[in-house]
């Protein structure tokens, strides 16, 4: 067997003892993106699978279209993340606050689009080059957003025992690589150099899915209070809201009473 056959294989292997755990921890209770998309990870591993034995024609299509659905669910899981954390203080948010996070992230993503390359994609098509920088913004967003929690679990009051940080540094971790990898192979051309630098993301990948399956063999951490200074900070943005929201309601209220006749 090949190494990159075992590769596959032993991925194979660690996504489906992934989604037996998340499903032996109920996951899709508090992380539902998170657990699609490890489900969505497995289908789409076992379907390109099949696709390379028995439609190998179909492969690069099949490859693109489960990289973009991939790249959409990871999306949604940094936004999933980033509402978890402020699970002790969801009632005194407003209810479109995770909606706000979420234009949050995506503006982010838009930003870092600009200064993405499709070096490592020049010999393919239009759509692919399109698709390479995607992937780049995407694993940058990633990596930035891990480096933002990790920084800030001071104040957010959180730490590696915690499911929002560990499923981020699995996802930080896996982005990393995918961007040197990108990078590396951007200066080589097709070869045994090249496939080896494959394959070593694709063991970099299944580290992040043992990361995961040890983090969540363990059970979860009890979430703390916030740091006073952004326990100050939540109320503050929970009291404007509620003022702004009274202050509509009131100009709503004006506006029908001088309608009236």
């Amino acid at each position: 067997m090949s190494s990159e056959n075992a590769l596959l294989l032993a991925g194979n292997l660690t996504e489906t003892a992934l989604v037996v755990m998340l499903i032996y921890r109920r996951a899709w209770r508090t992380l539902p993106f998170f657990f699609i998309y490890s489900l969505e990870t497995l289908a789409g591993s076992i379907l390109y699978f099949f696709v390379l034995r028995y439609w190998q024609h179909q492969a690069l299509h099949t490859y693109f279209y489960e990289s973009v659905l991939d790249a959409a669910l990871q999306f949604c899981v940094l936004v999933e993340l980033t509402w978890s954390v402020f699970r002790p203080y969801r009632r005194a948010l407003p209810p479109a606050t995770a909606f706000l996070l979420g234009i949050l992230i995506a503006i982010a993503g838009m930003a870092i689009w600009p200064f993405t390359e499709a070096t490592a994609f020049a010999h393919f098509s239009h759509q692919w080059q399109l698709l390479g920088r995607l992937q780049q913004t995407d694993s940058i967003l990633r990596v930035l957003f891990f480096l933002a929690l990790a920084g800030c679990s001071q104040l957010l009051s959180i730490g590696w025992k915690d499911r929002e940080l560990q499923v981020a540094t699995g996802l930080g971790f896996y982005s990393l690589v995918s961007l040197t990898v990108i990078m590396v192979q951007s200066h080589q051309v097709a070869g045994p150099q090249y496939r080896m630098v494959d394959d070593f993301l694709e063991a970099a990948y299944n580290f992040s899915l043992v990361y995961w399956i040890v983090c969540f063999a363990q059970k979860e951490a009890a979430r703390r209070e916030f740091s006073p200074q952004m326990q100050s900070v939540l109320l503050a943005v929970a009291g404007a809201a509620r003022s702004m929201r009274i202050a509509a309601s009131d100009s709503v209220t004006s506006a029908r009473k001088d309608k009236r006749p």
